[in-house]
């Protein structure tokens, strides 16, 4: 089964999650753990998917009458459904995301983040913080994640301290800002 690349790029963003999950509802004394995992999803704003895991954990293996998950929530808990099915479905914590879905990723989260969507902007967050950890152009691109959220879509403010693959990066999350602005 091809999974669409947006959708990859949110299960591999989350794959720890994913796999844990799994995991502690395959094993049926990991209930308090569950329960911890999922009091920690809570605090960070999914409640609807926590709900969601803990209706998987009782049996549910389908999301029909299962209101309220955004798009991020559904493809996690469609991931989670594809584990507990089939285990060799689950996605590899240790891969790291590829960068060339980067850019639209970014975008998405950046897009929903500018219209107040806070679970984005505390994963873009989270993605600039690692980004600035990493040092070089990768903290450069993280310091202009905060303008472009703000609405900045000069490309030669944006661009100005960047080298050329920082450039290029931030030219293709302003390409796919353009692209959804148009819809």
């Amino acid at each position: 089964m091809r999974i669409p690349d947006r959708e990859q790029q949110i299960i591999q963003a989350h794959s720890a999650f994913i796999c844990q999950v799994v995991e502690l509802i395959r094993q049926p004394t990991a209930g308090r753990q569950l329960e911890g995992l999922l009091s920690a999803a809570v605090e960070s704003g999914w409640q609807v998917l926590a709900d969601a895991v803990r209706q998987f954990a009782n049996g549910r293996r389908d999301l029909a009458g299962i209101a309220g998950l955004d798009e991020e929530d559904r493809v996690i808990a469609e991931a989670i459904l594809r584990g507990l099915q089939d285990p060799l479905t689950l996605p590899d914590p240790q891969q790291k995301a590829d960068p060339t879905l980067a850019a639209p990723g970014l975008a998405h989260m950046i897009h929903a983040a500018a219209r107040g969507n806070s679970q984005a902007l505390s994963l873009v967050s989270q993605m600039a913080e690692q980004m600035s950890r990493v040092g070089g152009d990768m903290s450069r691109v993280a310091a202009v994640i905060r303008p472009l959220i703000n609405g900045e879509r000069d490309p030669d403010k944006l661009c100005a301290r960047l080298d050329v693959r920082g450039q290029q990066l931030v030219l293709q999350i302003l390409e796919e800002l353009g692209k959804m602005d148009l819809h």
